[in-house]
């Protein structure tokens, strides 16, 4: 820990007691009360779960309230694609090369020059190989490693990854003769899609523009800027993407919220992830717009 470090959190109390909460410390503590004290830190008010009104309250409410066991199946990202390849279709799922318990099982004589590995048991611990001479395996195994030995569960409380199995997979690399491969993410309430997330030049300077089911621009935007002058034409295959995405939410019996998360180009259509509790939802930022869409009537009441 650095000088600066240690200073931001020894002049800020309220650091020090967030810093406690992620370090383990307090993963005793009820869901209900340690998403009370992260919630309370995180906006410095009290947080409504007898009548939770923003989307934040809501995605807290649903972590108590909403726990279908089947839920965790998709949640783990190895499990998942077996679903979807079962009950959809084999031909949106990424192709899989290879599944292990340890990073040091892993035959990297065997793999292709480019590949993605993933963490089936939590979030955003991806590490993409554009070209194996050039992959530091050493940086990849310590990284993996310390993933691994993570319950995802016990940080927001995202109760789904609690009981997933923490494996590594490795897939093909996608990738467009443009270079350019835009992540599409489905947002649906009890079954309905409202809107789109498209996230583009996410490693080059990050943004995300929304859209509604027509592909009108929606003039909001979520912990990245958005750009509504950036032209991002609609997917040819929207409508069938649209068609699959609610034949996954309906395979879990339409939950009041998901994420569900697509690639698609005009040449394939691919299955990403599916996410319960988009971005962990304790954020100081969001659409006020998204909020309201979820407590009216057109879409869901939770309470």
């Amino acid at each position: 820990m650095n000088i600066n470090t240690i200073k931001k959190y020894l002049f800020h109390p309220k650091n020090v007691l967030m810093y406690l909460l992620r370090s383990g410390l307090f993963n005793g503590m009820s869901d209900e009360n340690y998403l009370k004290i992260y919630y309370k830190l995180k906006f410095n008010k009290k947080l409504n779960l007898d009548n939770p009104q923003t989307f934040n309250e809501k995605v807290q409410w649903l972590k108590i309230n909403d726990r279908n066991p089947y839920y965790t199946n998709f949640a783990d990202k190895y499990e998942v694609k077996k679903i979807i390849e079962e009950k959809i279709g084999k031909k949106y799922v990424v192709p899989t090369i290879g599944v292990w318990d340890k990073f040091d099982d892993i035959d990297f004589d065997k793999l292709p020059n480019k590949f993605v590995i993933k963490c089936t048991h939590d979030s955003g611990s991806i590490i993409i190989c554009k070209n194996k001479e050039e992959f530091d395996i050493n940086s990849a195994r310590k990284y993996i490693n310390k993933c691994l030995k993570k319950n995802y569960y016990y940080h927001g409380r995202e109760w789904v990854y609690k009981d997933v199995k923490p494996r590594i997979i490795i897939e093909d690399y996608l990738e467009t003769s443009d270079g350019n491969l835009n992540d599409y993410k489905f947002f649906v309430f009890s079954g309905n899609v409202y809107c789109i997330q498209v996230d583009y030049d996410r490693f080059t300077d990050h943004h995300r523009n929304f859209y509604d089911t027509n592909w009108n621009y929606l003039p909001f935007t979520t912990c990245y800027p958005t750009n509504e002058k950036k032209y991002i034409e609609k997917p040819k295959k929207l409508d069938e993407v649209i068609d699959i995405v609610k034949k996954i939410s309906k395979l879990m019996n339409d939950p009041k919220l998901l994420r569900i998360d697509f690639y698609i180009t005009d040449t394939f259509i691919y299955f990403g992830e599916v996410t319960f509790y988009h971005g962990n939802r304790i954020r100081a930022i969001y659409a006020r717009r998204m909020g309201q869409k979820i407590r009216g009537k057109d879409y869901i009441t939770i309470l």
